[in-house]
C-alpha cells in the first residue's frame, strides 16, 4: 500500500509541473532568485544579441540601458537574459546560474563563448581586395566598404582608408 501511494504521488508531482523535482524549482532555475526589481521599475527594451553580432557592442548598449539600476550588479545579472535570443539564449539557459557569483564572472563566460565574433575582424588585406558587386551602385559599394573598413583591427587611419579605397 505504501509503495502504491509513493507511485501515485510521483505521478501527481510530474503532472503538476515538476514540483519537488530538484533542479526545476524557481531558486534552481532563476539567476539571482532573491533579487526583486525596484517598485515601479520597468525594464527597458534591450537590443537583442543572437550570438553573431559584436558582443562588446551588445554589452555596452545593454549596460547603457540600465539607467537607475546599473550599479546593482545583481539586477544587471537578472535582466541579462532578456537581451539574448537564438544561440546566445540557448547557451545562457544551458548554464548553471549558481556558478556566476557576480557580473564579471557571468560576462567573462559570455565573452569566452562568443569571443570569435570580435576576433574575426577583417584585416587590411581583406579591405584591399573588397570589390564592387555587379548590381551594386557606387554609393552602396562605398558605404559597404567604409563599414567594413571601420571593423579593421588595429583601426585604420583616415588617410590610410582613403589610400586603400581610391586604389581599389
Amino acid at each position: 500500500m505504501a509503495e502504491e501511494l509513493k507511485k501515485h504521488t510521483g505521478r501527481v508531482q510530474s503532472v503538476e509541473g515538476g514540483k519537488g523535482i530538484e533542479g526545476l524549482n524557481y531558486e534552481d532555475l532563476c539567476i539571482q532568485p532573491d533579487v526583486e526589481l525596484p517598485k515601479g521599475y520597468k525594464p527597458p527594451k534591450f537590443k537583442m544579441f543572437d550570438g553573431i553580432s559584436d558582443l562588446k557592442v551588445h554589452l555596452r548598449t545593454y549596460c547603457d540601458k540600465l539607467v537607475g539600476v546599473g550599479r546593482d550588479e545583481r539586477i544587471c545579472m537578472k535582466l541579462f537574459m532578456r537581451s539574448l535570443i537564438g544561440d546566445a539564449l540557448s547557451w545562457y539557459i544551458s548554464q548553471n546560474p549558481k556558478k556566476w557569483v557576480n557580473w564579471v564572472s557571468m560576462v567573462s563566460d559570455f565573452m569566452d563563448q562568443f569571443r570569435f565574433n570580435t576576433e574575426n575582424a577583417p584585416d587590411v588585406f581583406y579591405i584591399h581586395n573588397l570589390k564592387k558587386k555587379p548590381m551594386e551602385t557606387f554609393c552602396e559599394y562605398a558605404t559597404r566598404w567604409r563599414s567594413e573598413a571601420a571593423k579593421v583591427r588595429p583601426a585604420m587611419e583616415e588617410e590610410q582608408m582613403n589610400k586603400f579605397f581610391f586604389r581599389a
